[in-house]
């Protein structure tokens, strides 16, 4: 895995600080150079503090905005300029509990966006940032005026919002119209059945306040994004909920099928949730049949592709995001690792896909 806190040494007593990582000449106060090489790391320096940065090469992290945190002595690699998977946790509160949840939700709240702002500020140009928690929605104010003073500054950027849609009101609308250039929501839904739906996340009534947060979206011609997770609970619910999509959401721009992470409530439900399908992949193939002869775009993120039959490999996206990436011995073989996304970091063969092999 690709690290993403680095190891530092700084005085304690200051505050949290943003820098970016200059090759050379700093271009602004908050750039960083290398002042001197020492056994355990590189020291930089900006117009105002000294750190140390450890175990990892300048060429690594150069281009990088970092959150320097004194008291951890801790630098958080906020944006990676070699990276397209960056993305800003806006907060680990959620108002669901999803059974297959990948990131738990937990009660307390740090509000990051003043670090956020600095950094995407300091971002390379013309970059896609996601946006995530928990749910981002909770802090809809905070998080409506962090976007709006990025577009102000940065006409360049755009953000891909993971939201579960259900606390947008027809008071957003003249926002959602304002940036609708510039968004990219992803919104979970599970089934086209309410009670399982609702069952999935472990919230009563969360589908009919989806609906009205996809209407929404949909008045606002948003670009959206629509994500479901594969499990044992839904899996022979695909085509009815392609069909679904296809008739009531079909201003989606795409229909991302995503198979589950071995982490969180994935980890300690795996037994219960996780579908092989490589053993089985008819109800998938079913659905994407579907989709495709009413001309609307799916995508199959997270499968390896020697679990998809070769006539569904196109839709097969290269979705796992580079820090949380791995192969298994065995894809030293095979020809299409170039091609395929391959498994989460945390991913187990022992109780994991039964039908893998070489191509």
């Amino acid at each position: 895995m690709i690290k993403l806190r680095l190891r530092i040494a700084c005085d304690p007593a200051l505050e949290p600080f943003v820098v970016r990582i200059a090759e050379k000449d700093p271009q602004c106060d908050e750039d960083a150079v290398v002042a001197a090489q020492v056994p355990t790391g590189l020291v930089y320096r900006t117009t105002q503090v000294t750190f140390r940065i450890e175990g990892i090469s300048h060429s690594e992290i150069v281009g990088d905005v970092l959150l320097i945190d004194p008291r951890r002595q801790i630098a958080h690699r906020l944006i990676r300029s070699s990276s397209p998977h960056n993305t800003l946790l806006v907060t680990e509160q959620c108002d669901q509990l999803c059974i297959m949840c990948s990131q738990p939700p937990k009660a307390r709240h740090e509000d990051m966006f003043r670090f956020f702002l600095a950094a995407v500020k300091l971002a390379p140009p013309s970059i896609q940032i996601g946006l995530s928690g928990g749910e981002p929605l909770l802090h809809k104010a905070a998080l409506f005026r962090f976007i709006d003073a990025v577009f102000t500054s940065r006409d360049d950027l755009t953000f891909h919002i993971l939201s579960n849609g259900q606390h947008l009101t027809r008071d957003d609308l003249p926002w959602l119209r304002q940036h609708r250039e510039r968004l990219l929501w992803g919104v979970p839904i599970y089934a086209a059945d309410p009670r399982s739906h609702d069952e999935i996340v472990s919230k009563p009534g969360a589908f009919e306040q989806l609906s009205n947060g996809l209407a929404i979206l949909g008045r606002a011609g948003a670009a959206l994004e629509l994500r479901t997770v594969i499990l044992i609970q839904n899996v022979q619910l695909l085509p009815q909920l392609a069909d679904f999509i296809s008739r009531h959401v079909s201003f989606a721009m795409t229909w991302a099928i995503m198979q589950m992470e071995r982490i969180g409530f994935g980890r300690m439900n795996w037994a219960e949730c996780f579908f092989d399908n490589s053993i089985d992949f008819s109800s998938i193939g079913t659905a994407i049949d579907l989709m495709r002869a009413r001309q609307q775009d799916v995508q199959l993120y997270n499968f390896p592709l020697c679990t998809v039959p070769p006539a569904y490999r196109d839709v097969a996206a290269l979705s796992i995001s580079d820090w949380k990436q791995k192969y298994l011995p065995c894809c030293a073989k095979c020809g299409l690792r170039d091609h395929c996304g391959g498994f989460f970091a945390w991913y187990r063969e022992e109780d994991g896909f039964r039908g893998i092999q070489p191509q």
